[in-house]
């Protein structure tokens, strides 16, 4: 939502920069911003390309009709399959270009007033290594389709008696990362005399509401009181600024809603097809050829991703009766050390393949922390989509690697077969940077066309 906040805010700016037209009578807002005359003004100065982001902002912006937010934090120091661990949510309206900053609190408040008698059951591996009762809003995004995790954070939320929770219009979401590039381009901010500068945003916010509060003596459910201050200060930095490198801005807004550190879903069918053309809803694609896709879930093991340097290997070798396997490799890499917000990295992974892929094997799957037998694996289908998943934990300054074996569906093979293999691999949401190397021994000489999501590092050997 910060992308959403980021959006609508630039594009309030924007409204700014022009407002001498929004007095002309007779004319609304949205008149003014889509006559021929503004728009061919704005995109002298901004580029084709950015005006796509522009034209939403009539219906980003509440011009048409209020428009009420939920907001995700997502830290994806702590990731999960929708982007990372839902701290903290807001809720926050637009109405013809105002924002209003309704409400903001940590998630343990609402779980923590969760009626009795709501109990929506939680995925099988919450359950068991969260020893969850019932699926909170917290633990709403288990899907790595942001739009399928944003439906489900709309229903915990309205389930556990959110703030406004049947006037939600939109749930959209941002990571540390989003907060952290833009305050390196406006400059620190200073929010209960802590400095709070691009580099340190995550580790000090991080701190404050872990350990910080106690030190003020704030109770455990004040710890994250910090937050609106933080926000409205960060708000107001951005208004200071923005007009003036409005085009820097808004190049990298776009170029976080393309990494996914910023996801939007709206309830307005219409606005959410226009945003999804433009990719910044987290949907998992729909794919012709070959597809792969890795997701994590950090299950209590701090904030210890940031600390994780991931590689991901995928190799395709065809077999003696014609057929071809795929192996799907992560290689985790954890960095770190035992401190305040560093543990062993626990997590429950998923690989997502083509429909009617047959797993063979796996390797490296654990029961539990530092067990020595192989764990157990799921396999299931979702979002079109086959998946295998496995449990793995890494203790610091160790190497790990979890791999998956499965024979690719015979549809992909007459593409191999025939020289019109494609293969698009998808980047979890929320997810930094990840390397990854592609080794494909066809046995025949073909071309092969390679398609990724534009945040991967790769190598094609």
């Amino acid at each position: 939502m910060l992308k959403k906040l980021l959006i609508v805010f630039i594009l309030f700016l924007l409204a700014i920069g022009i407002g001498g037209y929004f007095l002309v009578k007779n004319f609304t807002p949205v008149d003014i911003f889509k006559s021929a005359v503004v728009q061919e003004q704005i995109k002298k100065k901004i580029g084709d390309e950015k005006m796509e982001i522009l034209n939403l902002a009539p219906a980003l912006l509440g011009f048409s009709k209020p428009m009420t937010y939920l907001l995700l934090f997502q830290n994806n120091t702590e990731l999960r399959p929708g982007g990372g661990f839902i701290g903290v949510s807001a809720v926050v309206r637009f109405d013809k270009g105002r924002m209003e900053l309704l409400k903001v609190e940590g998630t343990e408040v609402l779980d923590k007033n969760t009626p009795a008698d709501w109990k929506p059951e939680p995925p099988a591996i919450l359950k068991k290594h969260l020893k969850v009762d019932r699926w909170y809003f917290r633990d709403a995004n288990w899907s790595p389709d942001f739009s399928e995790s944003a439906k489900k954070a709309l229903e915990l939320y309205q389930g556990e008696g959110g703030v406004m929770a049947g006037e939600i219009d939109a749930v959209a979401s941002i990571t540390p990362t989003v907060v952290e590039e833009l305050l390196k381009l406006t400059g620190p901010i200073t929010v209960d005399g802590i400095e709070f500068t691009g580099e340190n945003v995550t580790e000090k916010l991080e701190y404050e509401v872990e350990y910080g509060y106690d030190e003020k003596g704030l109770h455990f459910l004040e710890r994250k009181n910090i937050l609106k201050p933080l926000m409205l200060e960060f708000l107001s930095k951005l208004k200071k600024f923005g007009w003036s490198n409005f085009q820097t801005y808004l190049g990298l807004i776009q170029k976080l809603a393309e990494e996914k550190q910023i996801l939007v879903y709206s309830l307005n069918p219409n606005l959410q097809e226009s945003l999804d053309d433009k990719d910044w809803t987290g949907r998992v694609k729909n794919t012709a050829g070959d597809y792969l896709l890795w997701v994590d879930a950090n299950l209590a093991s701090l904030k210890t991703d940031h600390a994780i340097k991931r590689v991901l290997n995928y190799k395709i070798i065809q077999q003696a009766d014609g057929r071809f396997l795929a192996t799907a490799e992560m290689k985790y890499n954890h960095t770190g050390k035992f401190d305040w917000r560093t543990s062993r990295y626990r997590t429950y992974a998923r690989v997502y393949a083509p429909l009617g892929s047959e797993l063979i094997s796996v390797s490296g799957a654990m029961k539990w922390d530092r067990s020595s037998g192989p764990g157990e694996v799921d396999q299931g289908e979702e979002l079109g989509k086959k998946w295998f998943g496995a449990f793995i934990a890494i203790e610091p300054g160790q190497t790990g690697r979890l791999s998956f074996s499965y024979l690719l569906p015979n549809t992909i093979s007459e593409q191999i077969k025939n020289g019109l293999y494609t293969l698009f691999v998808q980047k979890q949401s929320g997810l930094p940077e990840m390397g990854l190397t592609v080794n494909t021994k066809f046995g025949t000489t073909i071309s092969t066309i390679l398609r990724t999501d534009k945040e991967f590092e790769f190598y094609v050997d």
